[in-house]
Order: structure tokens, then C-alpha cells, then sequence
């Protein structure tokens, strides 16, 4: 019997043994960095961080667009109005020749006479001389209008130059929009291919979701703009309301659409002030504040690089243009990143 207990307790020990061993070298294992964790496979970023990168990066590249749209249509209008000037000018220019070649014209056919000779022939000497004293008068004038023909030719020819300046200008203004154009297409068009295979939930859990931004919604009752600090801010948030569910098209600035700048341009512009048009230069549009200090009508900036605003209109909230996936929506401010705040003055 005894040795049968013994026989029974060998296996027990080997196991026992194996357990050991086998702690000992997962121990091992780990102290040399081979634990489990550093042979696993790094998992992908979820698909709706992917969205949201790509939301981001479309919408850096529709600012600069924005940016580089306002500088080519102020360059086609200074070439416009160069070309305008120009030809002023030239019309003036042709004027003043054909004066001067209507004189020129009269003294060829007057045969340039020896003015001693004429005198001597002149069956009215004391005629002759007022006519030669007129003579003289109109020479001089005929010299201050060469002379003014030579200004308005160097007009001409500089106009001339600064148009072709501007031709080269705008030129330049349209391949940049044609760049960031296609930046913000294939960012969005990447986004979409993403957005189409993920389930309803997933897409809700986006930032500017369409589910988020109906629960967001909610909140308008308690952000009426009452303590908005002027009337001009007052009727600003009063339309960014008036424009909720609009939707964000890139590059638009109402009545029907919005991108994020264009929103809080057209709330303004329907308050008779003027903003820029771009996010890096609406935060310079104003006094900046800081975000304790935040009233309804404030522009508030998201993101280090200064690439997405909303309109506060007060308890923490702020209307903006999200991005493709959703509409002009009520959201919180603490949503995103905040980078900063100007007060419209």
C-alpha cells in the first residue's frame, strides 16, 4: 500500500515540477522582453479615428483654399481694373496723336516757307506778324501736348506691365486652388469610402456625428443669446440658429451651405461687419479673450493649427459647420480642442 502512495505522489511531484519550471521560464521570458504582450500584433487605429483625421486634414486643406480663393479673385479683380485703366488710357493716347498728326499734316502742306520770305511777300506785313506771334503760341502748345502724348504713352506702357504682372499672379492663385482643391476631394473622398463600410453606431460615434448632433440640438433652449455683448453679436447668433441643419458643403459661405468659416462669416455678414474669410485670419478679427470669458457671438477656435471655429452662444455650446458627415449643428465647445477665442469688435 505504502508503495502504491508512493507511486501516486511521483506523478503529483513531475507535475508540480513542470509547473515550476514552466513559471520560471515564462519569467524569464518576460524579463527578456518576450512576454505575450510584445509578440501581439499592434492592433489598426479604429476606422472612425481614420474619419476623423481625414475630416481634419480635408478641412486644413479647404482653410488654405479659402485663403488662396480670396487672393486669386483679388487679384482677377486688380487685373480687371487694370485693364480698364488701360484702356482709358489708350484711348486717351490715340486722341492726343491724331491731334498731333492733324497738325503735323497741315504743316507739310504749308510748305515750311522761309518766315523772312513770307514776311517780304506778304502783302499784309502787320498781319503776318500776329500770325507769326500766333504762330509761336501754338508751337508751344503743340510742344506741351507732345509732351503729354510721351506721359501717356509711359502710362500705357506701365499699366501695360503691371496687367502682366497680375496675369502671372493669377495664374500662379489658380494652380495653388487647383492643389488644395484636390487635397480636400481626395481627403473626402477617402473618408467616404471609409464612413460606407462602418455600421450606423459607428458612424454616431464620430465627432459632428448625425446622432450626436440631433442630442446637441436639445441644447438651443438653454443658449438663447441674451447676454450676447452687442446687438450686431446678438443677430449673429440669431442666424447661426436660423441655419441649423444646412449642410456643410467645403469652400461655401451660405445661404444654403456652410463650411466652418463661411458659417460664422455669413452670421456676421447678416450683422453688417465684415470678417475674412479664412479661420488663421478671423481669430485676428477681434480681441482675443480667453475661455472663462466667453459671450454669445464670440468666434472660438479648435485645433493647434487654427483650422476650426464655431459661433458660442453661451453655456458652453457653440454653433458650427462640422464636417461632411453632419449639418450646421449645436455643439459643446469642449468638443475639440480648443485653441483660442476673438470677440468681433
Amino acid at each position: 500500500m505504502a508503495a502504491h502512495r508512493r507511486v501516486r505522489q511521483r506523478p503529483g511531484g513531475g507535475t508540480t515540477a513542470r509547473a515550476a519550471v514552466t513559471v520560471v521560464l515564462a519569467g524569464a521570458a518576460t524579463a527578456a522582453g518576450f512576454d505575450g504582450a510584445a509578440h501581439a500584433t499592434p492592433q489598426p487605429a479604429p476606422a472612425g479615428a481614420d474619419v476623423d483625421r481625414l475630416y481634419r486634414e480635408a478641412e486644413i486643406a479647404t482653410e488654405k483654399y479659402n485663403g488662396a480663393k480670396e487672393k486669386a479673385d483679388s487679384a482677377r479683380q486688380r487685373l480687371s481694373d487694370l485693364q480698364d485703366e488701360t484702356a482709358r488710357a489708350q484711348d486717351r493716347l490715340n486722341t492726343a496723336r491724331e491731334s498731333l498728326g492733324t497738325v503735323a499734316a497741315a504743316q507739310y502742306r504749308a510748305g515750311g516757307l522761309d518766315p523772312a520770305l513770307q514776311l517780304v511777300l506778304s502783302d499784309d506785313p502787320d498781319a503776318y506778324l500776329d500770325g507769326a506771334a500766333l504762330a509761336e503760341r501754338a508751337g508751344s502748345r503743340r510742344h506741351a501736348e507732345l509732351g503729354r502724348v510721351r506721359a501717356q504713352l509711359r502710362e500705357v506702357e506701365k499699366l501695360r506691365g503691371a496687367a502682366r504682372v497680375e496675369v502671372k499672379t493669377l495664374t500662379s492663385r489658380r494652380a495653388e486652388l487647383e492643389r488644395h482643391r484636390r487635397t480636400v476631394t481626395e481627403k473626402l473622398s477617402s473618408a467616404r469610402r471609409l464612413l460606407s463600410g462602418m455600421s450606423p453606431e459607428q458612424r454616431a460615434g464620430l465627432t459632428g456625428g448625425t446622432d450626436r448632433a440631433t442630442r446637441s440640438a436639445g441644447a438651443r433652449e438653454d443658449a438663447a443669446p441674451a447676454q450676447a455683448p452687442n446687438a450686431r453679436a446678438a443677430q449673429a447668433v440669431a442666424y447661426a440658429y436660423q441655419k441649423l441643419g444646412s449642410p456643410y458643403v467645403w469652400g461655401a459661405t451660405g445661404p444654403d451651405a456652410f463650411d466652418c468659416s463661411g458659417l460664422v462669416l455669413a452670421a456676421y455678414r447678416s450683422a453688417g461687419v465684415s470678417l475674412p474669410r479664412t479661420t488663421y485670419a478671423q481669430i485676428n478679427a477681434g480681441r482675443r479673450v480667453s475661455r472663462s470669458e466667453l459671450l454669445p457671438g464670440d468666434l472660438v477656435f479648435f485645433y493647434s493649427g487654427i483650422s476650426h471655429v464655431g459661433l458660442y452662444v453661451g453655456n458652453g455650446q457653440m454653433v458650427h459647420a462640422p464636417n461632411p458627415s453632419a449639418p450646421v449643428r449645436v455643439a459643446p465647445v469642449d468638443q475639440m480642442p480648443f485653441a483660442g477665442a476673438t470677440r468681433v469688435v
